[in-house]
C-alpha cells in the first residue's frame, strides 16, 4: 500500500531534566549504554566533558572528540519508576576504554548466564569510526553496579571493529553484539553482527547486516571534512527481539550529522544469521531508538536536526513495514546539537525516552544552549 502523509503532529508531553552542569557537555546517551534489568530498573549512562560555552568553536564535537579523554566522565543513573525520576549520577562506573587499556581475558571471569535479567553486556570502543578503531566488550553480574575490565573482540579477519553499547540476548543464551566495520580509507561503514560462545565469554563474527556496497550511493561524495561530520550510509546498529522472534535493527545513515541524517530499518528472521531491508523509518532524523511496545505496535524515537530542533517520533502498526505520520515530542531545541535518545514503554501505550538536549530559550548559548540529558514522556495517542 502506498504510505499516506499527514502534518507532523505536536503530541502532549511532559519534560523533565535528568542532568544539567553549566559547565559540562552532556551528551550521547544512545551510544554510551542503556540497559533494563531483571527487577525493571532503567540504566543510562551518558559522557560528560568540561566544557566552555563562551566560545562556540570550543564545543565542537571535533574539538571535544580529540581530547583524548581529558576532562571526560561517564555518568550512569538508574530509574526505578520507569524513567519518571531518576537518581543521583554515579560517575565512571566502569573502566574507560584507551589504547594502552591493559589486555583482559573474558574467559577468567566466566562462564556467564546472559539470561539472567542482572547480567548486562556492554560495549565500546577506541577510535569509533576509524580505520583504527577496535570494540572492546564488559559484563556486569549485578546490574550494572560493577563490571569485568573491557575485553578486546577478535578481529576476526576484519579491518576494524566500532562499538556504540548495542547487545541483545536470544532465548537460547547467545549474545549478539551489533558493530560495525570501518574500511581502510574510513569512507565506508559496514553494519555486522558478532555472537557469543556458550559460555558467553568469547565472541565470534556471526553476520554482515548490509551489503557490501550501497546501491544507491546514498552517502557518496566529495568528503574533504572529518569522518565525524561527512557522508556514510549504515552505521549505528542496535538489534531488537519482538516477540514472534524477529530481530529488527535500526541503522543511521548521513550525508550531514548536522541535519541531513535518516533511520534505516532492517529484519531478521533467522535469529541474526541473513537480514533484509524492512524500510527507511522517516525523512530526517537519526540515530533512532526502536521500542516494541505491549500491543503490538513499534514506535522509533529520534533527535530532529533540522528547524525547529526537536525530538520526534514514529509509530507502525505492521511490523515496521510503513510507519504513520511524524509526532513532535518537542521542538524547542536550540540548535542541530541534540537527540541520541533511548526510548522506552513506561507502561503499555505510554512511550518515554532520554536523551541530550539544548534548549533555545537557554539563558547560556553557544550555538544552543547548554547540552544536558532530559527525559520526556508521551502517549502517540
Amino acid at each position: 500500500m502506498p504510505r499516506s502523509f499527514a502534518k507532523p503532529r505536536v503530541v502532549d508531553a511532559d519534560h523533565a531534566v535528568v542532568y544539567r552542569r553549566d559547565d559540562q557537555f552532556a551528551a550521547w546517551p544512545y551510544t554510551m549504554g542503556f540497559w533494563e534489568t531483571g527487577s525493571g530498573e532503567i540504566v543510562q549512562s551518558f559522557m560528560s566533558l568540561d566544557a566552555d560555552y563562551s566560545d562556540p568553536a570550543g564545543i565542537s564535537h571535533d574539538q571535544l572528540g580529540e581530547r583524548g579523554g581529558r576532562g571526560s566522565r561517564v555518568v550512569t543513573v538508574r530509574s526505578t519508576d520507569r524513567g519518571r525520576t531518576w537518581s543521583e549520577p554515579e560517575y565512571d562506573a566502569y573502566a574507560r576504554i584507551a589504547a594502552d587499556t591493559p589486555p583482559f581475558d573474558l574467559r577468567t571471569a566466566g562462564p556467564f548466564d546472559l539470561l539472567d535479567g542482572d547480567t548486562l553486556v556492554g560495549n565500546g570502543s577506541i577510535d569509533f569510526g576509524k580505520p583504527s578503531s577496535r570494540s572492546f566488550v564488559r559484563i556486569s553480574r549485578d546490574a550494572g553496579r560493577t563490571w569485568t575490565p573491557p575485553s578486546e573482540l577478535p578481529l576476526d579477519g576484519l579491518h576494524s571493529l566500532s562499538a556504540i553499547n548495542s547487545a541483545l540476548v536470544r532465548p537460547d543464551g547467545r549474545c549478539l553484539l551489533f558493530l560495525t566495520l570501518v574500511s581502510e580509507d574510513g569512507w565506508t561503514r559496514r553494519p555486522l553482527v558478532y555472537a557469543s560462545t556458550d559460555d558467553g565469554a568469547e565472541f565470534h563474527f556471526l553476520s554482515f547486516i548490509t551489503p557490501l556496497r550501497d546501491p544507491f550511493a546514498a552517502a557518496d561524495g566529495d568528503w574533504k571534512s572529518t569522518y565525524r561530520f561527512g557522508g556514510h550510509r549504515w552505521f549505528y546498529p542496535r538489534g531488537v527481539l519482538l516477540p514472534d522472534g524477529t530481530i529488527l535493527c535500526t541503522l543511521r545513515s548521513q550525508r550531514d550529522p548536522t541535519g541531513v541524517m535518516w533511520t534505516e530499518l532492517y529484519a531478521s528472521e533467522d535469529g541474526g544469521l541473513t537480514w533484509s531491508f524492512r524500510s527507511r523509518v522517516n525523512d530526517f532524523g537519526a540515530p533512532g531508538s526502536l521500542v516494541a511496545m505491549a500491543d503490538g505496535r513499534l514506535a522509533v524515537v529520534y533527535g530532529y536536526r533540522l528547524p525547529p530542533f526537536g525530538i520526534r517520533a514514529v509509530i507502525s502498526d505492521d511490523g515496521g513495514r510503513t510507519w504513520g505520520p511524524e509526532l513532535v515530542v518537542r521542538d524547542d531545541g536550540g540548535s542541530w546539537d541534540l537527540g541520541y535518545p533511548n526510548a522506552f514503554e513506561v507502561e503499555p501505550g505510554v512511550l518515554g525516552a532520554v536523551y541530550y538536549f539544548n534548549r533555545r530559550d537557554d539563558a547560556v548559548q553557544a550555538n544552543g544552549g547548554v547540552r544536558h540529558i532530559a527525559r520526556s514522556i508521551f502517549s502517540p495517542e
